[in-house]
């Protein structure tokens, strides 16, 4: 038996305030400039100019610029960032939440009373004012949206708002919510004008007709080939604890489509676009060689792992997933899809998230004790040299997309490690909007994948039957302990709770965390400012600029 070896730190980033304290290395190459612990590239001594055009080369069509809509993940939040503010701005340093349109905020002792204060002078790029009225309208939006809404576990509960004057609002659910003020700082809780609420939900996926408070507009949006943004005149509400952001210098920003990673990263040597997301392992080492900047962070929420679905024959049995669980080695995995500068998952929650818990001395790599296990199960391997029982084969089906190039090497080493052990794991993939049905449908027994969020609520969203209940886990224990997270006003209890619910997951076998996302942009020498927020997406464009 082997314990899964502790990954290395040097590439994570700092969370001061949280349980773990790590530091960020550089990865750029010498002559690049380095990353701060904040995630964006290091100041230039140059002064930002005004009125330049910045080409970003993004992997996926956005699918919807809905803000609260659900798109293609990063790419759409990436675009859809730069036309929405959010109440408060969440701090990459250290996780703490810092005023944006709100400048105050507090929550009753049972945590299921929220009254915010809102900044004054805040404007709708149509003109239109945003008050306490914007808000209600907005977040009873939201909730009616329902699934349709990406922020639908923000609203579990929710009884409504109520606007105390043209500043003041309060927002109120039937059961404690301690994670709702963070959730007001993500781009899904960002807010669009009356014009935009009366347009048919489903309609402003195109982007026609959404207006936000943000410092950029929408030129216009091609699919599959680009969204063009232009800086609006008279954006002077950026977070104050943000350094060095205003109205923007960017005169257009252009997010082109170019979903072959190779395509982005030539597009970038070649001089043809000063940005690119979502660069993959394989061309970190290009990129440093040619001299140009890595801005890099870890991505917190729930980590690159397999989850199970626990309402199919093979995901609810307890011996299925005690086996597959020490089938995986993680570290394998890691070493053979990605870099160190990717860290094997030491709990469900990745390392820059507030009230991570180390798990490592659980999540145990025994292929051996995999077969013992599904043997005392009653499984027995047949000729195939594959473990059948009551006539059915150990044939779980694990689904996967391509929104990270080595996602494909990652679940094929797994197919084959389960195989190993005698499990003939079946692998489908789809688009995006094919992936999202099949797990509406709940037609797979395991699931690839990981969800980006800086806060451990993102447990409870994904894996109880108050989130999306996408993978129906029959755990009481975890459900109490996810639900009580939120009735805690006491942040040490809080954390306590979300430890006790990270070790759950894992020694219940419900997840099996592999590796954490870190997220990495390529920058051009021409571009500067580009910044990562604490959720390890791309922050608002105000900083940026290029020269």
């Amino acid at each position: 038996m082997s314990l899964r070896p502790r990954p290395s730190r040097t590439l994570r980033v700092a969370l001061a305030a949280a349980v773990l304290a790590l530091a960020l290395t550089a990865c750029s190459g010498e002559e690049s400039p380095s990353a701060d612990p904040s995630g964006s590239a290091s100041a230039s001594s140059a002064t930002p100019v005004d009125g330049g055009d910045l080409t970003f080369a993004i992997g996926n069509d956005p699918i919807s610029l809905n803000p609260s809509g659900i798109g293609s993940g990063n790419d759409t939040l990436y675009v859809t960032r730069q036309l929405v503010d959010s109440l408060v701005w969440q701090d990459p340093a250290d996780g703490s939440l810092k005023p944006w349109l709100a400048t105050a905020w507090k929550a009753n002792a049972e945590q299921t009373e929220f009254t915010f204060t809102l900044r004054d002078g805040v404007t709708f790029s149509d003109g239109t004012p945003f008050t306490a009225a914007s808000v209600k309208a907005n977040f009873d939006d939201t909730a009616a949206a329902g699934a349709k809404s990406s922020a639908v576990g923000n609203f579990i509960g929710y009884k409504g708002t109520t606007v105390v004057d043209d500043h003041t609002v309060t927002v109120a659910f039937e059961s404690p919510n301690a994670a709702f003020p963070q959730a007001t700082s993500t781009v899904a809780l960002g807010f669009v004008a009356d014009s935009t609420l009366a347009i048919p939900y489903d309609d402003r996926a195109s982007g026609t007709g959404v207006i936000g408070t943000g410092p950029f507009v929408l030129d216009h949006y091609t699919k599959d080939t680009e969204t063009v943004l232009t800086a609006r005149d008279g954006y002077a509400w950026s977070p104050q604890d943000r350094d060095g952001a205003g109205a923007p210098h960017l005169a257009k920003v252009t997010f082109q489509v170019a979903p072959e990673a190779s395509v982005r990263t030539g597009s970038l040597t070649s001089g043809q676009v000063q940005v690119i997301g979502g660069v993959q392992p394989t061309d970190i080492a290009t990129l440093e060689q040619a001299g140009l900047t890595l801005v890099h962070r870890a991505n917190p929420g729930i980590t690159f792992g397999l989850t199970f679905n626990g309402a199919s024959p093979f995901g609810k049995d307890p011996a299925v997933r005690e086996a597959i669980s020490l089938a995986v080695n993680p570290t394998e995995i890691r070493d053979t899809a990605l870099t160190e500068g990717f860290a094997v998952a030491v709990s469900p929650l990745a390392s820059t998230t507030p009230d991570v818990a180390d798990e490592s001395a659980h999540l145990v790599t025994d292929p051996a004790k995999a077969a013992s296990v599904l043997e005392a199960d009653g499984w027995a391997k047949g000729s195939d040299g594959i473990y059948a029982k009551a006539g059915t084969k150990l044939a779980p089906t694990l689904v996967w997309i391509t929104n990270f190039g080595p996602n494909q090497t990652s679940v094929e080493l797994i197919q084959s490690e389960l195989k190993a052990v005698g499990i003939d794991a079946k692998l489908w993939s789809g688009t995006v909007p094919d992936f999202q049905a099949k797990l509406a449908a709940g037609d797979f027994d395991l699931v690839w994948g990981n969800l980006s969020r800086a806060d451990g609520d993102v447990l409870r969203t994904q894996y109880t039957t108050q989130g999306t209940n996408f993978y129906k886990i029959d755990d009481p224990e975890l459900e109490k302990l996810l639900q009580d997270q939120l009735a805690a006003g006491d942040p040490a209890e809080r954390s306590s709770l979300l430890a006790q619910a990270q070790e759950r997951l894992v020694t219940q076998h419900h997840v099996v965390p592999v590796h954490e996302l870190t997220t990495y942009l390529g920058l051009s020498d021409k571009a500067h400012g580009i910044e990562l927020g604490a959720d390890s997406r791309l922050d608002q464009l105000t900083t940026a600029w290029v020269g």
